[in-house]
């Protein structure tokens, strides 16, 4: 071997051993029969499952699955099923590569110039790129504040995954509460007209009396039709927001305790709504992180300014003859010094310190209607449950005057019949109260219930679905 053979041979070995802590490309193919075949397995019956709500419940939960989901076990169970989360989760870990990307310092450079004709010419140079100006520091910098962008976006992504598991075992409750009383109100009626039918066969009333009751009757059967096909799309919806099929939830019991008590709104003040909703809104927070990339983006343009130099020794072989040299090179900032990145760096942020003030408004704005609205809910509440009262005193009444041997049984149905009707608008106002504190508690992004779900953060565990 000559002296050039020599001298390649060391550095062709430090290349192929500078290769065995490569990373190896694991192919990663999306099969669209397999994963829809294990979406249709999902239910709340899932291990996985059981071990994400003890981890965050802080307890163990026995039996498994539970007897009864209550509106914080399904919100877990949303957390843990639904697509959103995992996207988001992705995307961090995302941001979580590009802070290690901006951190890399730059690989030597070899050069490697062989002779042609002769092999007695080579040349071989090192080159080691030395940034300036802090500029490393300055894209760690920007990338971490992107970090927790993305992590401000997971934490918003669960948080709306939790309200809108919220909205939806609210609208599955509903609809089957106003199933039973339609179902209920068809039989009073049902027993109306029968009633109806026996009076007008000895002549005491028109046709026309029976007929009205038939067609009352029709317009139960109806919207009892309807209330089922409601359920069935509010069962399907649930279904969607957790993120299971809707066979997933055969077999599960529903169940929300303190529903019919929504807090009284003296319960929290317009200032606490207003504070909270601006120390607390992960959209403003990320803002913030948002124009904290965008500050420290203005400062690595500045940092350009400045140029990077390469340094290296060199090595040349000529004729049998050896010269070592120490080679620098860089590139002078004769006709531009970076204007049109910085200028575009500080349009940048000052579009950043904009969207961060609308954003701000537009939270303070928000909360102040979702808690007027909410307020106004609750006196429909009030005046619903006034008016139920007193049916409720009306229907004692009766069933007191059918006690003592009156025969009033058709006036008793009639009374159940109104009462029945105001049942479901008692239970109409009690939804739309619900939902509009499920908007107020979207305002602000925190639980306003007592024991109702849990707050969700940036650091929430809740976010770190268990493997």
């Amino acid at each position: 071997m000559n002296a050039i053979g020599k001298r390649i041979v060391p550095l062709i070995a430090i290349c192929l051993l500078s290769g065995c802590a490569m990373q190896r490309y694991t192919p990663a193919p999306i099969v669209a029969s397999a994963t829809a075949s294990q979406f249709q397995s999902r239910n709340l019956a899932n291990d996985g499952l059981r071990a994400f709500e003890e981890s965050n419940l802080g307890h163990p939960v026995s039996p498994w699955p539970p007897k009864s989901w209550d509106l914080q076990t399904i919100s877990l169970a949303a957390l843990y099923f639904n697509p959103a989360l995992d996207v988001a989760r992705a995307r961090v870990a995302t941001a979580e590569g590009a802070i290690v990307t901006a951190n890399a310092r730059a690989n030597l450079t070899f050069d490697f110039v062989p002779g042609v004709p002769t092999p007695y010419l080579l040349t071989q140079d090192f080159l080691l790129a030395i940034e300036t100006a802090g500029k490393r520091g300055r894209r760690v910098e920007i990338a971490q504040d992107l970090d927790e962008v993305a992590r401000f976006d997971l934490a918003d992504s669960a948080w709306t995954v939790v309200i809108g598991a919220r909205l939806a075992l609210l609208n599955y409750l509903v609809a089957s509460r106003n199933l039973e009383l339609l179902r209920s109100e068809q039989q009073v009626r049902e027993d109306q007209v029968a009633i109806l039918e026996q009076i007008l066969s000895v002549g005491e009333i028109t046709r026309l009396d029976v007929d009205l009751a038939r067609i009352e009757l029709s317009k139960t059967h109806v919207a009892t039709r309807t209330a089922e096909a409601q359920l069935a799309d509010a069962k399907a919806v649930l279904a969607s927001a957790i993120g299971i099929p809707v066979a997933g939830l055969e077999g599960a019991e529903l169940s929300w305790p303190d529903m019919d008590t929504p807090p009284a709104s003296e319960s929290f003040s317009a200032d606490q709504v207003q504070r909270d909703a601006v120390l607390n809104r992960l959209d403003i927070r990320r803002s913030l992180a948002q124009y904290a990339a965008a500050e420290a983006a203005v400062h690595s343009e500045i940092a350009k300014q400045y140029p990077n130099f390469n340094i290296g020794p060199g090595y040349t072989y000529e004729e049998r003859n050896s010269f070592f040299t120490v080679g620098f090179s860089t590139s002078p900032p004769l006709f531009n010094r970076n204007q049109g990145p910085i200028a575009e760096a500080e349009g940048r942020r000052k579009e950043a310190a904009a969207a961060f003030l609308q954003t701000q408004a537009q939270v303070v704005a928000r909360s102040e209607r979702a808690l007027a609205v909410y307020t106004a809910t609750l006196k429909e509440v009030a005046e619903a449950q006034s008016l139920y009262q007193l049916q409720q005193a009306q229907l004692q009444i009766v069933q007191q005057t059918i006690g003592a041997g009156a025969d009033n049984q058709l006036s008793l149905d009639g009374v159940q019949i109104q009462l029945s009707i105001l049942t479901r608008a008692q239970l109409d106002a009690l939804a739309r109260a619900q939902r509009a504190l499920g908007d107020l508690e979207d305002a602000v992004q925190r639980p306003l219930a007592p024991g109702e779900m849990f707050p969700i953060n940036a650091e929430s565990r809740a976010l770190n679905k268990l493997p």
